[in-house]
Parts: structure tokens; sequence; C-alpha cells
């Protein structure tokens, strides 16, 4: 599975409706779950954005997948990047 790291910041429906957010946190962990994906932890945070989730996903697209459901129930915007581990830069390294 691969590692991201997803970046979150509250629209204006997901600030209004902040008292919900740790029951809209389960729920997306349970559809990501019915996606395939693993929605390893989250973190509210303080500055540019309001939630930090450590994701895996078998892929690029099914992330995607997972990002654009989650924007579309709108009550955030997402960024998405992709991490890697020592071992898989210790790989990628070796091709360079």
């Amino acid at each position: 599975m691969a590692n991201y790291v997803m970046l979150l910041q509250w629209t204006d429906q997901g600030i209004r409706n902040v008292k919900d957010t740790t029951k809209r946190a389960r729920a997306a962990s349970e559809f990501a779950t019915k996606m395939g994906v693993k929605l390893a932890d989250a973190f509210w945070t303080l500055g540019s954005y309001d939630l930090t989730l450590i994701v895996e996903a078998p892929d690029d697209e099914t992330i995607t997948a997972f990002a654009l459901k989650l924007a579309s129930l709108g009550n955030v915007k997402t960024q998405t990047m992709r991490a890697y581990r020592a071992k898989e830069m210790d790989a990628i390294l070796g091709k360079v």
C-alpha cells in the first residue's frame, strides 16, 4: 500500500458544522475502508490546514477517488501528497 498525507481545510459549510467534525471523521474512515483505503490517523491542526490525515491506499487512482468523495460532501477541501518511507526512497534513489 502507498502512503499519503492529506491536508484538509474546512469549507464554509464545514466550519458552520464544526461540532460534527469528529463524527464526520469516523464516517470518512468507514467509507475509506469500503473504498480500499485505510485511514491510519487523523489530526486536527492549527495553521493553514484544519486537519491532517495519514492514509494508505493501493494506488493513486484509489486515493484520488477517496479525495473526490471526501470533497464532494462539501465540508472540506483537500490537498493530497504521496509520502515515501526511507526504504522506498532508497529504492528511488537507486534509480538516480
